[in-house]
This record gives structure tokens, sequence and C-alpha cells, in this order.
């Protein structure tokens, strides 16, 4: 259990202060995570890592020489926003791109994403390359769809060996392709991991049970199984992964036997002599394999073994120098220029005078109170919203949906004490909740609030028109960014019954605060009923038969949320002109 902590939500940030200080020779921490401490003597591509903390010495350890430019710092298991990557991209990049590696995840996806839009239409060359290397996460046909755990590591380092030798972006994403597709990785936990301030772990297995097939966000694996002895779980990960040899592939591997988090250097040793031996009488080289802990969980128990199987382009990468915080491997050969500076950080929207009429910013202040109905809430409902989405998820959901209200409350406040009207309030709540909350959740309420906030204007208060095409404005962001669908078990299930309810019910002529009603206990409904379907999407997809029974949390937290709001935002709609009129 992880006993040392202040606020269990400033830990992310307090534990990357910390590391920041303590390496200060090689790295500097700037808004979003941390870059090198040195920029390079010449242009250079970028390459920057990314993800939530709790896995070090993933992102930020591998911060060096040989290795990553940057690591954009998420909380807790939860990927970081499009503001932190843009950031932390604008404060590594030299003159040659730079492209974000990252394991396949919807949230980082997401969030990657927009930030890559913002750097390219500022002119920057920018790419992705995805890490899907968990061969327990989905079936060889869909490999697109599976996690990266593990395999980050290895990608990363032939990602950052080509960039220090100063191939361009196309070659080095090509590079780490390569490495992506060659790279196969299974894992196995002997007990969950615990957060921050929380009171038990994420999950738990029964006593001499084993879950094989685990996530690195605090899942549980895929099945539970007796807990064999060292041999028998050697014999087992060895088998599986060369089950999923590459064509072609040749026999020379760089293999990581890697540990979760508490499970001790001689255990892992104890189990290398297992799969050591086995490798070799199976015809391998193995080239400078790895026994540690390199892509952790907290404090999780567990191993996972890797392979990557290697070539004439990908050995000497593997093999190259690197000096980072926590890996060195040889001696580099520094080629830095002068220490970097600290920049500005760059929070987004500039202060600007807000244009809105006195009765716009009478609805923005009930906007404000709605946000901070929403967050009494979320606070209260935290655990239980954890609880639930640790049962397939990695638990994340209850803390990243209070982060992303407590930064929405101060923005909206802030911008209704600066004059803004209640478009505008609704936008600084969304840019707030998404660039705080990170992750899926995060992003996607981020975006629906501006939505929202777009539609409503700052002209008026909403006629009940109005304040129905701001709820479906809501709705098609969410739906245009998250690509689900009804049955998918995500925040959809309940969002879009809401949606469809609430105007129905206004153009039918209902009084807008009997239809917001009516549609909250419809959206309730739905989300209840999630629990009865499989999930289509998101981290709760691989472990989708244990999340039947259990509702979705985003739909389960979306319908409480929209329940709590209502009485705000129906306030003084009944009679209020549309926005916009005279």
């Amino acid at each position: 259990m992880t006993k040392i902590f202040n606020d269990p939500s400033e830990f992310a940030e307090e534990a990357l202060a910390g590391f920041c200080d303590v390496h200060s020779d090689l790295v500097r921490q700037v808004p979003g995570g941390a870059v090198r401490r040195y920029r390079p003597a010449q242009p250079k591509v970028a390459v920057l890592a990314g993800g939530g903390s709790g896995h070090y010495p993933a992102f930020a350890g591998v911060i060096g020489t040989g290795f990553a430019d940057g690591a954009v710092v998420g909380n807790i298991f939860t990927s970081p926003s499009a503001q932190q990557a843009y950031s932390v991209a604008k404060a590594a990049e030299s003159g040659a791109g730079v492209v974000f590696t990252y394991g396949n995840y919807a949230g980082d996806v997401m969030n990657f994403g927009m930030a890559s839009e913002r750097l390219a239409a500022e002119g920057i060359a920018v790419e992705n390359v995805l890490v899907t290397d968990d061969i327990a996460s989905a079936p060889p046909s869909e490999s697109g769809k599976r996690r990266g755990i593990a395999g980050d590591f290895t990608v990363f380092k032939v990602m950052g060996a080509a960039a220090e030798n100063g191939a361009d972006l196309v070659e080095v994403v090509r590079l780490g392709r390569k490495a992506n597709d060659l790279t196969r990785t299974i894992g196995s936990a002997f007990a969950g991991c615990t957060f921050p301030g929380a009171d038990a772990p994420l999950f738990t297995l029964p006593e001499g049970q084993m879950g094989l097939g685990l996530g690195i966000h605090g899942e549980p694996g895929l099945h539970d199984t007796d807990l064999p002895s060292a041999k028998e779980l050697g014999r087992e990960l060895v088998a599986r992964v060369l089950s999923e040899t590459p064509p072609d592939a040749g026999s020379r591997i760089a293999v990581i036997l890697n540990g979760l988090g508490s499970t001790k250097h001689e255990e892992l040793f104890v189990l290398w002599g297992t799969i050591a031996p086995q490798l070799r009488d199976a015809g391998y080289t193995l080239v400078m394999p790895e026994v540690g802990e390199l892509v952790t969980s907290l404090d999780m128990a567990g191993v996972s073994l890797t392979i990557t199987w290697l070539d004439g382009e990908l050995e000497p990468l593997w093999v190259a120098p690197a000096e980072t915080p926590a890996y060195r491997r040889g001696a580099v050969v520094t080629r830095a220029g002068t220490s970097a500076g600290e920049e500005a950080a760059d929070a987004g929207a500039s202060a600007e005078a807000f244009v809105a009429t006195d009765a716009s910013r009478g609805y923005a202040a009930a906007c404000v109170e709605a946000i901070g109905a929403a967050r009494t809430l979320l606070h209260g409902a935290e655990e239980r919203l954890g609880r639930m989405d640790a049962i397939a998820g990695d638990g994340d959901h209850g803390r990243g949906m209070v982060r992303g209200v407590d930064a929405a409350a101060a923005a909206a406040s802030a911008a209704l004490t600066a004059g803004a009207g209640a478009g505008d309030v609704l936008a600084a709540a969304g840019d707030a909740w998404a660039d705080k909350a990170g992750g899926t959740s995060g992003v996607l309420w981020g975006a629906g609030l501006r939505a929202f906030g777009e539609t409503v204007g700052n002209s008026s208060p909403p006629g009940a028109p109005v304040l129905a095409a701001g709820v479906t404005a809501f709705a098609d962001r969410i739906v245009q960014l998250g690509k689900a669908e009804i049955g998918d078990k995500t925040m959809v299930d309940a969002l879009l019954p809401f949606a469809s309810t609430f105007s129905r019910a206004v153009a039918d002529g209902a009084e807008p605060g009997l239809a917001w009603q009516d549609a909250a206990r419809e959206a309730a409904a739905a989300a209840e009923a999630t629990a009865d379907l499989l999930p289509l999407k998101g981290r709760a997809r691989p472990l989708a038969e244990k999340s039947l029974g259990t509702a979705d949390p985003g739909a389960t937290s979306l319908a409480m949320v929209f329940a709590v709001m209502g009485p705000h935002f129906t306030t003084t709609t009944a009679g209020a002109a549309p926005a916009g009129a005279k």
C-alpha cells in the first residue's frame, strides 16, 4: 500500500516535482511533465513518451541521452491532457519535429491526437506511435486493439536511439512501429495495487491464486488461476509469448522480465532461471536482457515478460548507449547544447475582456451553481465510482471526475468574476476539466461542456429550445470524439437517452424543469441497465466478462451529475427568450 503522501489528489504532481529536483542535472520540470535539462546542439527529433503516473521509471525516468527527450505525465493511471502534451512538445521541440509515443488507450489516443492537431496547425511536424504489445488484451486478428504495457520500454528505447543518431522524423516513426510490430508481452499479477489515500487495493485475488493477463493500470488479470511455482510460471509465460512469434522472425531477441512494483528483484532472478534456459533451448540468442522494474503499476505484485525480435536495424538501437535518471547503458557521447531556460507556461487562451449582457451573466451564475452542485455530488461519490471502475478498469474514474469538476468549478467562478457570460463560463469550465482531469472522461466532459457553452452563448439566458440544442451539442461532441454508440457500455449509454428525452419533451411543449427531471430518470435507468452489457470500448474491454453485473461508471456518473445540475440550468429558462433574441 502507498503510505507516503500528503493530499492524495496532489500525489502525482508532488512526485514529479521531487523527481525533477533529485535529477536536476538531467531533467527539468515543465508544464505537463519534464524534458531534458540540455537542449540539443543541433535540431533533432524530439521523442516524447507519455501516459499516466504510477509506472516509474516509465515515463519520466527514461528522459535522457539515447532515450526520450521528454515525458508527458498525467495523473495516476490517467492519460495526460491535450494541453499537457502540447506544453511538453513546445518545450522539447528543437526544429526537427516531435513524435508522441504511448500505450494504446482511448484517453491517450484522444489527448495526444488533439495536441498533435494543435502542433500541426502551428507548422510543427508531429507523429504518433502507439504501443500494442499486450497479447492478452485482444487476439492476433485484432492486434490494433491491444494495450501497450511493458513493451513500451523497448519501443521507446529504439526510437530514442534512432533520434539520437540523427534519423529524421519519418525514419524514427518507421523504426518505432517496426519495433512495436515485433514486440509481445504477457503479464501476471499476485496482488492488486492501492492508490495513495485509498484503504483497499483496486482488486484482490483469492488465496493461492494468480491473475494472468494483467494490465498496468491496476486492472486485474483476464482470468485467475492457481498460483504456480516459479518453474511453472516461467514455462507459462514463455509458451504464451512464443506462441505469437512474428512471421519470419530472427533468432536474436531482446528480453525484459519486468517487476510491476512490489515483486522483489530476487524473485525475478529466480524466475529468470527458468525463462532464460527455455529461450536458449528454443534456439534464441538473448541480446542484453533486462531484469528489474522498468514499467510498474504503483505497488502491484506481479511480473511481465516482453520479447522483441531483433534484426540488423533494431539490434544496434536496442544496445545503443543511454543515460537517464533510471536507466543507463554504456557510455554516451554528449552533444548537448546550452542549458535550457524555463519557458513561460502556455495556459491556452490568454486573458481577455469578456463581452456579455447582464442577463447572460445572471444565467452564468446559475451555471456556476450547477457545477458546484456536481462538485459536491462527485466528492461524495468518489469512492463508489472508483470501486465500480476497478471491477474491470483501472479504478481512477472517481478521482478523475473529482479532479475535473474541481478544476471546472474554479475556472467557472474565475470567469464569472471576470465578467464572463454563460457561454464563456461553461467553455472555461470545460477547458479546465479536460486539462486537469486528463483521461478519456476528462477530454469528453471538457469538450461537451465547451460545446454546450458555445450553443448557449453570452447574449441572454437560453430559452427551452436553445437549452435543448445545448444538450444535443454536448452529446454530439462526445459521440464525435469518443466514437461510442449505445450498447458499448460507456457514458454514451446514459447521455443519448437523456438528450433525446429532453429534446423531445421540450419540442412537445413541456416545462424545461420537468422535462429535465424526466430525462434524468431515463439516464439513470439507462446507466443502471449497462450492468447487463459487455464493454466494447475503453480500458474495460479486455476484462469484459468481469464487468457483467456492474453498471458502467462513466454512464453512472453522467446520470448523477445531470440530475443535480438540472434545477440550476432550467431555473431561468421557462419564460426566457431564445439566446440572441432582441
